[in-house]
């Protein structure tokens, strides 16, 4: 039930216990951080609500009267209660900040979340931290949930009771084995592109919906049009690079093998895919924590690299 508003508050009691232990205004001023003038307002507050004097005033210092030496024994068991409080709510946060799940989509968790763990370890070193990846659907739905305190996704879809905020960025990229027409030639058209059926990720990942909404941008109409289905960005560069079909995946993910001649990058004329990473997570409930500090990590570590 609600308290009476003749309770006074914790710091009022707080101060007036240090005041009798202390033997003085001053003494208890300084020890509480706060300036004698201060210290005094709390001391009227509290006679105000009280309805009483509670300390007697001399040039040695000050001294409980009798009514406020029974309101400090009565305050005495509020604030060790306090205190206790106090200590209990620390414990659960020390609970809560020894351990941290994460879910990112593929492409984060392969190619950025490494460095940003390596990062967090010097900050949280004690932090027991579980990684979940999957698409940008499977990562909000494991934040919503309450299974992981921040996600980070891919997708440019807003997810209905997450807050977002954008991270780092990322392009991508169409690829072909070295031997196809477009990577001999260097370059592909938007038209071309439209028209050709793609090694695509599963429907749900963020690269892929990315990908579907540049395209419905800059051609009205158009409709996805997949020759080959897979949930793994690795198994999709070796379709590609054997020649299956063209792909599209993030700059990120095919860095390698474009650098060793496995994959061709051709320029896709007409279309932009830039994209931006963005982090997650329940509305109203911002990151806390190490949470929070990993969200910083992975902000610093793209700001140094840009």
């Amino acid at each position: 039930m609600p308290l009476s508003p003749r309770v006074p508050d914790l710091a009022a009691l707080d101060l007036l216990l240090s005041v009798i232990e202390l033997g003085s205004l001053g003494r208890a001023a300084a020890a509480h951080g706060i300036s004698q003038p201060s210290a005094s307002s709390r001391i009227r507050y509290l006679e105000k609500l009280v309805g009483t004097p509670v300390l007697q005033r001399t040039t040695l210092g000050s001294r409980p009267t009798k009514a406020g030496a029974l309101i400090a024994e009565w305050a005495r068991a509020v604030v060790d209660a306090a205190a206790q409080l106090d200590a209990g709510i620390e414990t659960l946060r020390a609970e809560r900040n020894s351990q941290l799940r994460v879910a990112a989509s593929q492409t984060v968790a392969e190619y950025l979340f490494p460095g940003w763990l390596m990062a967090l370890r010097n900050t949280a070193p004690d932090t027991a931290i579980a990684l979940e990846s999957g698409n940008s659907v499977h990562v909000a739905n494991e934040v919503l949930d309450g299974r992981a305190a921040i996600g980070f996704v891919e997708s440019p879809l807003a997810f209905r009771g997450l807050a977002t905020q954008p991270v780092a960025h990322d392009r991508l990229m169409v690829v072909v084995a070295p031997r196809h027409e477009w990577a001999r030639r260097g370059r592909v058209t938007v038209d071309e592109l439209a028209k050709t059926a793609l090694i695509q990720r599963e429907p749900g990942s963020g690269t892929r919906s990315y990908f579907e909404y540049a395209m419905a941008e800059r051609i009205p109409g158009w409709s996805p049009n997949v020759a080959l289905e897979l949930s793994s960005t690795t198994a999709i560069k070796t379709a590609a690079a054997s020649g299956v079909g063209p792909a599209v995946l993030s700059s990120l993910a095919v860095a390698a093998e474009i650098g060793a001649g496995v994959l061709a990058a051709p320029e896709v004329t007409g279309l932009d895919l830039n994209r931006t990473l963005r982090a997650v997570w329940v509305k109203g409930r911002r990151p806390t924590g190490p949470a929070r500090e990993l969200f910083d990590i992975a902000r610093r570590e793209v700001a140094a690299s840009g």
